[in-house]
């Protein structure tokens, strides 16, 4: 099981550890999805106690990871935030327990987790198995709980109580329902009546009164199934539209003689949750439905019919196909093109984008397997700054550092490492000021490879000094062929701890700006903090020569770890770059906005330029002005962008 809990992280872990659970525990949601499709657990623990919306978005970033592979959900609540169970129940729990609460009533809720995942492993090879099915009403508490066949096939909560259990039934049925609870007694404690259900066709519901307690119990016996024959030629066209039909068709099409290699993508939308926030949940099923028609046209136009497309829970969507790597990479190519356009949201435009997460079939694979590795290479992706597609490895995990290091130097040699450029947006104005180059391999087989694995690989092969030269020469020469439209464009480049140990490093660098042709007075240098830990007297003096050549100079990820205050104090510089989780805490708790308006208001004290990365979403951009930010860059405006994207935002942004 794997556990998430901001405050009682080590009291839960124990307690399940002495019953017998192997138990992978987080305080920090940083990294959750990841760690939970790692760790293999069937079952996801989120203490949600005190801590409210952390738990629903915690809760909304694992979500889909567990749906999607057939994992049950557990909110731990307090007993005076019951409101917050509907929140989490539509971010993806399947199971819930108020606080307080002992030690056996929390393994027994794990217990019940546990079967409910079972049974989800059931359902993905022979279909879904309701049964018993049935409910039971205690007219003392007034409680109504269902069994887990019932709760999933009605798509509620085991505990919904009895009116939402009404509400699926249409006016007539209620009547039916109401009369044949009434006319029970001690004289008549049992009868029955039917109806037809949603997703069952005909049922008999029999009802039995308990003369003691007044507790009711209830079997519902289905007489007769209603098919959908939409949904049964979906099927056998392959194109199954749910995660239950989907991981069938994945079951048989492994287990059978496929016409090519079996590739399953997993595809996330981007900021979905803003668009439910800001519009309600109907534009956002209508927005679901049109990235859905998206996702089916893109893979119909490379693939025809011979492919699945599927909802797989929240907003994430799988296409599974018998095909080639290249037809794979061109459909993920579209599909990822398909959903940067953008969506109309009643009167709004809605632009979102999306995360893909690709795996291969090997012929140890079953359903689930092939889909938990789909699922951690679209975590990776969606942790990555720009990379919107990643592809798993055999093992389970996305490209390795040491497989990464030995192919390194050769990419180097072929040109496979490119930069891609993020646009920097001056807040007062709205106007494209500058713009950060940002390292990007494109691998052969990988996919894209951003800048932090591609350093990683790089240290691991002993080839920092070689790669940041590459970039930098990459960066500039590319800067300084850029159209009149980007004339006026700041560059930003990144120095390397390793690049600030060399001697004659300034020397060095200021001859490959020359010998580019970009004018060192648009040149803005960074240096990011884990650079200057090493040596500060070192980095002051580079940064001075490289001030008094015309260059401007930036700390950048500013408080993300060491956050000295003598680096300011100490250092020539020019702009100070708010880390992006730092610039998100601007819309969090009232002691997040004080740390952030307190380092805005320290930099600006000392004479330097605020800038904010990773700002997502408007709130945060209206938060980060109102505190004097100055410039921000991140999704709200562009992701990473090419020369030839760029151009086409300015002039349209003009």
């Amino acid at each position: 099981m794997f556990v998430l809990s901001f405050r009682q992280r080590d009291e839960l872990a124990s307690v399940a550890a002495a019953a017998g659970w192997q138990v992978v525990a987080a305080r920090r949601a940083g990294g959750a999805e990841r760690r939970f499709l790692s760790s293999g657990a069937a079952v996801a623990v989120i203490d949600a106690r005190g801590a409210t919306a952390d738990g629903i978005a915690a809760t909304a970033a694992l979500g889909s990871a567990v749906e999607a592979n057939g994992g049950a959900l557990l909110a731990l609540v307090s007993r005076g935030e019951n409101g917050s169970i509907t929140a989490l129940f539509d971010s993806g729990a399947t199971h819930f327990l108020a606080s307080p609460f002992s030690d056996a009533e929390f393994l027994q809720a794990l217990r019940f987790a546990s079967r409910h995942a079972e049974r989800m492993a059931r359902e993905w090879q022979a279909g879904a198995v309701f049964a018993p099915l049935g409910w039971r009403y205690d007219p003392v508490t007034r409680s109504l709980l269902l069994t887990p066949g019932l709760a999933a096939l009605l798509d509620c909560v085991e505990a919904p109580g009895l009116r939402t259990l009404l509400l699926h039934l249409d006016r007539g049925d209620r009547l039916a329902a109401t009369a044949a609870i009434r006319r029970m007694s001690g004289a008549r404690p049992a009868t029955a009546f039917a109806h037809d259900l949603d997703g069952i066709g005909r049922i008999v519901q029999h009802l039995q009164l308990d003369t003691d307690t007044g507790r009711i119990d209830a079997v519902v016996e289905p007489l007769g199934s209603k098919p959908e024959p939409a949904a049964e030629v979906r099927e056998a066209l392959a194109g199954a539209r749910d995660a239950g039909s989907a991981r069938r068709w994945l079951t048989r099409h492994l287990a059978g003689e496929a016409a090519g290699p079996l590739h399953v993508l997993l595809i996330a939308l981007n900021r979905f949750e803003m668009v439910n926030t800001a519009y309600g949940r109907a534009a956002g099923d209508a927005l679901l439905r049109s990235a859905q028609t998206r996702v089916k046209d893109a893979v119909q136009e490379i693939l025809g019919r011979d492919a699945l497309v599927a909802r797989m829970g929240g907003s994430t969507f799988l296409v599974a196909m018998c095909a080639p790597r290249l037809r794979i990479d061109l459909v993920a190519e579209r599909i990822a093109s398909a959903l940067a356009r953008p969506f109309v949201s009643g009167d709004s435009i809605a632009v979102l984008g999306c995360r893909i997460g690709l795996a291969e079939a090997f012929p140890e694979d079953d359903a689930a397997r092939l889909l938990r590795r789909a699922s951690e290479a679209l975590a990776e992706a969606r942790e990555s700054d720009s990379a919107t597609l990643r592809v798993a490895d055999a093992d389970g995990g996305s490209a390795t550092i040491d497989r990464l290091a030995v192919e390194l130097h050769h990419a180097i040699e072929r040109g496979d490492i490119g930069i891609l450029l993020q646009p920097q947006v001056a807040i007062a104005t709205g106007e494209i000021i500058g713009v950060e180059a940002l390292a990007r391999w494109q691998h052969p087989a990988l996919g894209t490879i951003g800048a932090e694995t591609l350093f990683a690989a790089a240290q691991r092969a002993d080839l920092e000094i070689g790669l940041s030269d590459h970039i930098q020469s990459v960066a500039l020469k590319q800067a300084a062929g850029w159209p009149a439209a980007l004339s006026n464009l700041r560059l930003s480049l990144n120095l390397t701890a390793a690049d600030i140990a060399r001697p004659g490093f300034a020397d060095l660098f200021l001859d490959r700006v020359d010998a580019s042709g970009f004018p060192r007075t648009r040149l803005t240098l960074e240096i990011t903090e884990s650079g200057l830990i090493e040596d500060l007297g070192v980095a002051a003096g580079l940064l001075s020569l490289l001030r008094g050549a015309g260059c401007r100079t930036a700390i950048d990820d500013f408080g993300t770890g060491y956050s000295s205050l003598a680096y300011l104090k100490a250092l020539p510089l020019d702009y100070l770059k708010i880390d992006k989780k730092l610039a998100q805490d601007i819309t969090g708790s009232p002691r997040d906005r004080i740390v952030v308006r307190g380092v805005i208001d320290m930099a600006r004290s000392l004479g330097l330029t605020v800038i904010a990365e990773g700002v997502e979403t408007p709130e945060q951009l209206e938060g980060l002005a109102a505190e004097g930010c100055q410039i921000y860059q991140g999704f709200l405006c562009a992701e990473p962008l090419s020369v030839t994207a760029l151009t086409a935002l300015l002039a349209k942004v003009c």
